[in-house]
């Protein structure tokens, strides 16, 4: 079973995304800030980490620096997931490592159609 890993402080996002993967067969982990998220990236080893950017403790931009920097979890790709849509938050994310951006509110078709293309599923 794959195993997606959510670094998001939002409950209620978490809720409705948790759901729509297990239902695909997705297995899910989640973390409510940005070091439970590294701590849990490290432990867990998933198969893609889905990352916010807005995080208490430390921001998802240097959270994705940390993760694509360690030896442990460079190879794991992390998908961003954000509100913050300007050119500059995509630029940091790209340049922090993010192998993708999608933007909130999402479309939970498309973003489950993303998450299978990186689980390859």
């Amino acid at each position: 079973m794959k195993k997606v890993l959510l670094i998001e402080d939002s409950k209620a996002l978490v809720g409705a995304l948790e759901g729509a993967l297990k239902l695909n067969g997705i297995n899910v982990v989640w973390a409510a800030d940005g070091v439970q998220g590294v701590a849990a990236a490290k432990r867990e080893k998933p198969d893609l980490i889905l990352l916010d950017l807005m995080l208490p403790r430390i921001s998802g931009f240097e959270v994705c620096r940390i993760l694509k920097t360690d030896d442990a979890t460079w190879r794991i790709p992390v998908v961003i997931m954000s509100t913050l849509t300007d050119s500059e938050s995509r630029t940091r994310a790209q340049e922090a490592g993010a192998d993708y951006f999608i933007g909130k509110p999402y479309s939970l078709p498309d973003t489950l159609a993303e998450i299978k293309k990186y689980l390859k599923i």
